[in-house]
Order: C-alpha cells, then structure tokens, then sequence
C-alpha cells in the first residue's frame, strides 16, 4: 500500500461495527477523521461519498505526513468485518471471461463458439442476496447441509459511490467509489432442478446455487477508485489451502466494469453501496471436479488492494 493511500474499512468496536481508515498499518476512525457522524458507519460514508472521499483522503495525507494528532490502534490489534456489512444490493455476472466460459461449457458438455459480445449480447447479471450472504474476512464460512459442490470464485468487486441511472460506459467509473474482493461461492449441484426440461423457465435454482448464507465472503478493504485508475489491469489469485487455483487478470473480462455499470444503470437505479461483482476467470473447482472440503481455507488476492481469507466448516 503506497504510504499516502489509505484504505476504507468496518471494524469491530465493543459490540458494534464502526467505519475506519488504515494508513500506514494503522486503524483510524473515519468518523473522527472527517468530524461527520454520518461517516461512522461505511454505508454512511458511501452515501455522502463526493464529500466522504475528498475528506478522508486529505486525512490519509496528514496522516502519512506525520501532520495529524489523531491516534491509531496497530491493524494486528483490530477485527476486521466485511467492508459493507449489508450492501443494497449485489449484482453479479454471468459467464465474463472467456476461459471460464469454456471450461464450464466442457463441463455440460457443451461447445462455446463465441463468447457473449461476439454474439452481440449485453452484459448478464443475476442478483445474490445481501444480508445473509455477505461475510468478513477470516471468518469461518459453514458449507450448507444441502450441497455437496460448493465451489470457489474470485472476483473483482466495484462499489458504487453515487447513483447512477442510464449512464454511459464513458462515465461509469465516476460512480464508482472503490473497489474490494468477493468470493462468489457456488454450490454446483444446485444449479438445475431435476425432474424439468432445460427449456423450463423454472428449471434453474439461482437462490440454492448462489445465495446461501456465508455465500459472498467480502473484503478485507475498498481501495479507494482513485487509487485504481483503470481497473482492467489487475493480477487476480486465488489458492485452496496453498493451491493456486485461478491465476488471471481482470484485463481478460469479456464485458469491462465500466460497461457492466452501464449496462445494469438502463434496468435499475444503482445506490450507494450496491455492489457489482464482475465475474471470474478460469480455475474453478467444477472444472476439475473438486470441491471445498471443512477444514480447507480459501485465500483470494487482487493486486492494489490486497488479500481476503476465509476456512469453511
């Protein structure tokens, strides 16, 4: 982390949750950094974000200067929680880059010609539920009863800052307050309901496959979009204990985040604290059969902003 950056974050204080600043390896409260009460809390921050950023940003920099009295207490001394406790909604992509694409479709079975934007497609999205599926880092996530596929996504997170209605790829990014790391946990063998044709329109079970509760691990920070300036440039990790599992780049998506905001911006108003999690690339457990076991720790690094850990149960 460059000295002069900072990262945003929700922190564990007494029995609540309180939005801090790390700098420098130190936890500040961003409430008492900005004098706004109104920014205790991530989600309160994101609502006045203009503002919000410019403020704590200017922070950070007195901070690094050694021109701030505010005190910090070390990181290895505070619980980290999910960076937005309860986003407003979470919108995922579908099938955003290539090498995925194939390897599901060798999976079914199923040979892919050409990819979305080759067939002239938008950007898809499903919905994960928030509350129940959001988790922090280093927390241990219970694999659910039901499922004995649950599989592992790293995936590029991008917050939105400001509301945002029929915006133009060109500006997308502008509404874009940070940007943080998302496990996409996926319970395989709840995909498809039996017993119906593939033509059904009920023959898919997004909610058993994509929104079980611990299902969207989230963190363990937002990186500020002014410290990412183009983010279709980053190195994305993840490991199965120390497995390297999925080792790409967020320059490999099919549709960039810019045009999935803009995309999503034409059907629903996007708020503050909505996230948009734009797809993973290839190396998921499907694609060779195997699955996340209790005991097995999942770890997942995106370049500028840093790493997300969790173990299942």
């Amino acid at each position: 982390m460059a000295n002069d950056g900072y990262k945003l974050l929700t922190y564990q204080a007494g029995r609540d949750s309180r939005a801090g600043v790390l700098v420098a390896d130190q936890v500040f409260d961003a409430a008492k950094l900005t004098g706004n009460a109104a920014h205790a809390s991530v989600l309160g921050a994101l609502n006045d974000w203009p503002r919000a950023g410019r403020a704590l940003a200017q922070a950070a920099k007195r901070i690094a200067g050694g021109k701030s009295r505010v005190k910090g207490t070390p990181r290895a001394r505070v619980k980290l929680l999910a960076p937005i406790l309860y986003p407003g909604a979470i919108f995922c992509a579908g099938a955003n880059y290539r090498d995925h694409a194939e390897e599901m479709a060798r999976v079914q079975g199923t040979p892919l010609e050409k990819d979305q934007r080759e067939l002239g497609l938008s950007p898809w999205h499903f919905i994960k539920t928030a509350r129940a599926s959001v988790v922090g880092p280093e927390t241990t996530v219970k694999l659910p009863a039901y499922s004995q596929m649950i599989d592992w996504e790293v995936e590029l997170a991008a917050v939105i800052g400001r509301p945002a209605k029929n915006v133009t790829a060109e500006r997308a990014l502008d509404f874009v307050a940070g940007y943080t790391i998302a496990n996409d946990l996926s319970a395989r063998d709840n995909g498809r309901r039996p017993h119906l044709p593939d033509s059904s329109p009920f023959k898919f079970d997004w909610l058993g496959q994509k929104c079980f509760d611990g299902s969207c691990p989230l963190g363990p920070w937002i990186t500020p979009a002014s410290e990412i300036r183009d983010p279709q440039t980053l190195g994305m990790k993840l490991w199965v204990n120390d497995e390297l599992m999925q080792d790409s780049n967020t320059s490999r998506m099919i549709f960039s985040t810019a045009e999935q905001i803009a995309q999503l911006s034409t059907r629903v108003t996007l708020r503050p604290g909505d996230l948009v999690l734009t797809g993973t690339p290839a190396g998921v457990g499907m694609a060779r059969r195997r699955f996340l076991k209790p005991g097995e720790t999942v770890r997942l690094w995106i370049e500028k902003i840093g790493e997300l850990r969790n173990t299942l149960a």
